[in-house]
């Protein structure tokens, strides 16, 4: 057995409250959020977790779940790698709408194709598959070398570049990845085999 690999999707965001297209935008965490980031780290101490390092993304609402969560688990000055590797898949011109009135602009139909499809991205923006192409990399140099000698890693990321991760530890395929929901602020513990595949996965629940 290697290590320890820990997923957790930012708690509530503003504009998740607003039912907005978020992306590279920057909003903050709700009320809600910063709760649901704290009882992730409460989880995560209750499991007996200490990280050895900890990754996130350049957007606040993910590094605010980050800092709360080590804050439950007394670990505040944690090393931490930020990188926009990590960032949400990129919305492009639906940045900053609303669901609703996007609808209403490109018709139901394609707005459904550029959030559920795998490679067909929104005007200016990124499908799932260009998100995977810029997270993979970063996973296979940077995070999964430091799993497999055996460290706890923690990843505060966001739902579609952690849908992008989990795409690859549970061998998803480009039709099951789009029924995969990641929740805001529950825990994936993933404990890995030496060869890097996955001996366990558990999802740690409210």
């Amino acid at each position: 057995m290697s290590g320890t690999l820990i997923l957790v999707r930012h708690g509530q965001s503003e504009w998740n409250l607003k039912n907005l297209f978020t992306g590279w935008r920057d909003p903050d965490l709700t009320e809600k959020g910063v709760e649901e980031a704290k009882a992730a780290g409460q989880r995560l101490k209750a499991l007996g977790v200490k990280p050895d390092i900890a990754f996130t993304s350049d957007l606040t609402r993910a590094q605010h779940t980050l800092s709360l969560i080590l804050g439950e688990l007394g670990q505040e000055g944690l090393e931490t790698i930020r990188d926009q590797a990590l960032n949400e898949r990129d919305y492009g011109d639906l940045s900053g709408l609303n669901k609703d009135d996007a609808r209403e602009k490109w018709g139901e139909e394609q707005v459904h194709i550029w959030r559920r499809s795998y490679d067909v991205p929104p005007p200016g923006g990124e499908s799932l598959r260009d998100t995977g192409a810029r997270v993979w990399p970063y996973y296979m140099t940077e995070i999964l070398p430091r799993v497999l000698r055996g460290e706890t890693v923690l990843v505060a990321a966001h739902g579609n570049s952690l849908r992008s991760l989990a795409m690859v530890l549970d061998r998803l395929n480009t039709e099951t990845i789009l029924q995969l929901e990641i929740a805001t602020g529950e825990p994936i513990v993933y404990r890995l085999n030496a060869d890097s595949t996955v001996a366990s996965r558990e999802v740690l629940h409210g």
